[in-house]
């Protein structure tokens, strides 16, 4: 009974309108990416970072984040779309992240810093089968605001592998 009660419970709230998720929403070139805002510890203008070697291509480095050195990610890298030179707008996001061994901090260099835009989860689809797993690994699905796709990342596929590789 319940299992009867529980179930007609979840398909009421089901029947519900959805509650959105914000997101932080960047730009890399023409395109527009977001992650989930509460991912987001800071943002910070673009400074020089230590290069680490034998690192990624992808890890550009550590900075010093008030005692803590924090790894950053060139998104554009990651993603295997071309490099592009560092400009005014250029900024890191920096995010904390669940990883096997607990949590940990990642910069994320991006182009430019866009909005926070609330998404209703019930309107995200797929990454489309076509762009291969390489790019599903790292694009948790796609949806639209203001009619522009907006590609929403999988920080931990994003950030798998690269944090142990900087820092050991």
């Amino acid at each position: 009974m319940n299992a009867q009660a529980h179930a007609s419970g979840t398909m009421a709230s089901s029947a519900a309108p959805s509650i959105s998720e914000q997101y932080l929403t960047f730009v890399l070139g023409e395109e527009l990416f977001a992650m989930p805002i509460l991912a987001v510890q800071e943002i910070r203008g673009w400074e020089r970072v230590s290069a680490i070697p034998k690192t990624p291509a992808h890890v550009l480095g550590v900075i010093n984040l008030r005692g803590t050195v924090v790894p950053v990610l060139d998104v554009r890298a990651r993603l295997g779309m071309p490099s592009r030179e560092v400009t005014p707008t250029t900024v890191v996001i920096v995010v904390r992240i669940r990883v096997p061994s607990g949590e940990t901090t990642v910069g994320c260099m991006v182009d430019a810093v866009s909005d926070v835009v609330n998404v209703d989860p019930s309107a995200v689809g797929p990454a489309p089968d076509i762009c291969g797993d390489l790019d599903r690994h790292y694009v948790r699905g796609v949806t639209t605001v203001e009619k522009r796709l907006l590609m929403l990342l999988d920080l931990q596929g994003l950030v798998d592998g690269s944090v142990s590789s900087a820092l050991s």
